[in-house]
């Protein structure tokens, strides 16, 4: 089992910055490959960011250049650098864990990211 905390989210002006992390526990966190998530009302949800247990990273197009995923297994921990902030970036963020071994999959609470001047 594998536990997911987010943390880092709240309101922020077009332009500005906001790193969002996610905690694990429960499971060997190098077996996990991590992703980020967001959902905004009446959208889809929407695959953000994701870092593989070897820390090769993909992006969407959308935040391409904006957003840095990164990870630090000694902590158990997965962040989200998102900089250059748009409104459009508005949604709940969510952290994915998936187990490369059992293949299962985790998903923490949310994050309400709001972006407004």
């Amino acid at each position: 089992q594998v536990q997911l905390v987010e943390s880092g989210g709240g309101l922020v002006q077009p332009g500005g910055s906001l790193r969002l992390s996610c905690a694990a526990s429960g499971s060997i966190f190098s077996s996990l490959a991590m992703e980020w998530y967001r959902q905004a009302p009446g959208n889809e949800q929407e695959l953000v960011a994701g870092i593989s247990t070897g820390s090769n990273t993909n992006y969407a197009d959308s935040v391409k250049g904006r957003f840095t995923i990164s990870r630090d297994n000694a902590k158990k921990m997965v962040y989200l650098q998102m900089n250059s902030l748009k409104p459009e970036d508005t949604a709940v963020y969510y952290c994915r864990a998936w187990h490369t071994v059992t293949r299962r999959t985790y998903w923490g609470q949310g994050t309400q990211v709001t972006v407004s001047s």
